[in-house]
């Protein structure tokens, strides 16, 4: 499974917009998981984030379709000029570290 971790940051002002126009990828059906959250910002050292998109998907082609699909690109052109930062990533489940090496 591919897991897809995106996060981002906006003005305050803009949250709730951003939030919305995200919401737009959880219609995209080739996830097995979407979700979009507003970071509760409790780590003492991590609180510049607002926003996480965190996604699983069955394989690199799914979330490939994912991306293709017209609503992500519908996010995208709602979101991008109201976000400032985005960072992302991806990996896969299988060969994640998942007890001490």
């Amino acid at each position: 499974m591919i897991r897809h971790i995106v996060f981002f940051t906006v003005q305050e002002e803009n949250l709730e917009e951003v939030r919305a126009g995200l919401s737009i990828l959880t219609g995209i059906p080739h996830a097995r998981l979407l979700e979009i959250g507003t970071n509760v910002k409790t780590d003492q050292l991590g609180t510049e984030i607002d926003l996480v998109v965190y996604g699983e998907f069955d394989n690199e082609a799914a979330l490939a379709a994912y991306k293709a699909h017209p609503d992500y690109q519908r996010s995208i052109e709602r979101v991008r000029p109201l976000r400032e930062k985005r960072i992302a990533a991806d990996y896969d489940s299988r060969t994640a570290v998942t007890r001490p090496l």
